[in-house]
C-alpha cells in the first residue's frame, strides 16, 4: 500500500486530511513510499527457533505437521520435502529440506543425500516449466557464521533467476517486489511437480 506525503500546506495545517493520507508533519520530497509492515516480523526475528533442538520452534519441523497449502509445502518425498521460502529472494524460491532435524550436510544418511539431490533437480525442472527460469542460485549456508538464518535444520535453496531480475528496489530500497502471492506460487508449482512425477 502506498501513502503519499501530504502537500506542504497540509503538513503545516494539520487536521485537513484526505482519504488515504496520514496526518503528520514533514515536507514532501518527491519519493513514493512502499510500506511493507509484514517484513517487521522477519526483521525482529519472529518465528526463529528458540534453540537448536527439533522441539524448540524449528519452522522446518513445524511446517511438516501442517497441511501442504498452509505450510507452503510444494512436494513431499520419503525423506525430504520442498517448501517455498516465506521470505523469498525471487518468486518461486524453494528450499529442499530433510524431514529429519539435522544441521550438517555430513550428518545426512546416504538415502537422504540422494533424495535431497533428486528433489533439487526436480525443483529446477518444475521451476523452468512453470516460471521460465533462465538460471538458478543453488546452495546451502551451513552454520550461523556462513549466513544460515535457521542453522539447526539443513535446507538447500533453489532460487530461480531471469535476465534483468535484479533492479534498484533491493539495492536502494531493501525491498523485493514479487509478482505472485506465495499461496498461488505454491499451487502452481505443486501441480506441475506432480505432473512431472508421472
Amino acid at each position: 500500500m502506498q501513502d503519499r506525503a501530504p502537500d506542504a500546506d497540509h503538513a503545516e495545517h494539520a487536521g485537513h486530511g484526505h482519504a488515504g493520507q496520514q496526518e503528520g508533519a514533514g515536507t514532501p520530497d518527491g519519493f513514493q513510499r512502499l510500506w511493507m509492515p509484514h517484513r517487521m516480523a522477519y526483521i525482529k526475528g519472529e518465528g526463529k527457533p528458540a534453540g537448536a533442538g527439533a522441539g524448540e520452534g524449528c519452522p522446518f519441523c513445524r511446517v511438516q505437521r501442517l497441511p501442504d497449502a498452509e505450510g507452503l509445502i510444494v512436494a513431499r518425498g520419503d525423506l525430504v520435502f520442498a517448501v517455498l521460502n516465506l521470505y523469498p529472494y525471487n518468486g518461486g524460491h524453494l528450499m529442499v529440506c530433510p524431514d529429519r532435524h539435522v544441521a550438517d550436510y555430513t550428518d545426512l544418511e546416504d538415502a537422504e543425500t540422494a533424495e535431497l539431490a533428486a528433489y533439487t533437480k526436480r525443483a529446477m525442472t518444475v521451476l523452468r516449466s512453470v516460471t521460465g527460469a533462465q538460471g538458478f542460485n543453488i546452495g546451502m549456508n551451513l552454520g550461523g557464521v556462513a549466513g544460515a538464518g535457521i542453522a539447526a535444520h539443513l535446507h538447500q535453496h533453489v532460487v530461480p533467476r531471469w535476465g534483468g531480475d535484479s533492479n534498484f528496489m533491493p539495492v536502494i530500497g531493501r525491498t523485493k517486489v514479487l509478482p505472485q502471492l506465495l499461496a498461488e506460487t505454491r499451487e502452481s508449482l505443486a501441480e506441475a511437480w506432480h505432473v512431472n512425477d508421472g
